[in-house]
């Protein structure tokens, strides 16, 4: 049996039946709609409110389509002064070394020897004083390195030479710290070496920066006289 099929519109009113029956025609069909009349209004608000803003709208042809941005060079009158000289400072930095100063890394190493203002040290860093011998221990164990350093150190003293220069390497090889360039220090403030020294500090760029140490040299060692006669001064 084949069920009768439910009609797709509906008549609100006899009356409504009435002019069907006279015109002899259906009335406009509207599809009924499974959303709630809220949900109803609001779609048919926001398709009205679609349709407004798209108003008057072209699409874009294929041939005027931006495929790739430009890149905009900006004129040098829009950028900030202090920027352009930073930039500038970085590229000369970077590209030329130019600007680039030892002292103000986490490698950098100082020191003065007894009763020596810092200041020497500093001056020493910046090539105030004439380096007058210098020796390699770049590569060397550090049994090796302290036999050469100590007769460096020896013929320096024995021939009056007060500025030298020791290399040591930065120790990228190292599995911690540079184990050579800490050695260096503890030999010259430490060790015998350092009733002669007067100050030391790390090298400028130009003599192998952090991997390598200034050392200005007394031209005798200091000694024990010595010290007391400045500490009877000072109380004095």
């Amino acid at each position: 049996m084949i069920k009768p099929r439910k009609p797709s519109f509906s008549f609100k009113s006899f009356k409504e039946l009435e002019v069907v029956l006279n015109t002899k025609s259906l009335p406009e069909y509207h599809p009924v709609s499974s959303k709630s009349p809220e949900e109803a209004v609001g779609s048919e608000s926001e398709e009205r409110l679609f349709q407004r803003a798209m108003e008057g709208v072209k699409p874009v042809n294929g041939k005027e389509r931006i495929r790739k941005v430009p890149k905009i060079e900006l004129v040098e009158g829009f950028r900030k002064k202090d920027d352009a000289e930073a930039l500038k400072r970085l590229e000369d930095l970077v590209h030329y070394g130019k600007g680039f100063n030892v002292a103000n890394t986490p490698e950098y190493m100082e020191g003065t020897g007894y009763h020596i203002h810092p200041e020497i040290a500093r001056r020493l860093h910046r090539g105030e004083y004439s380096i007058q011998a210098y020796v390699d221990l770049h590569g060397l164990v550090v049994e090796d390195a302290e036999e050469v350093f100590e007769k460096f150190l020896k013929w320096a003293t024995m021939t009056g030479k007060t500025g030298i220069l020791v290399i040591h390497g930065r120790g990228f090889s190292s599995p911690s710290e540079p184990v050579l360039k800490r050695k260096v220090e503890e030999w010259l403030t430490r060790g015998p070496w350092r009733k002669w020294v007067v100050a030391y500090s790390s090298a400028r760029k130009c003599d192998g920066g952090a991997g390598a140490t200034y050392v200005l040299l007394r031209k005798r060692p200091i000694s024990k006289k010595f010290k007391m006669k400045r500490r009877g001064r000072e109380r004095n």
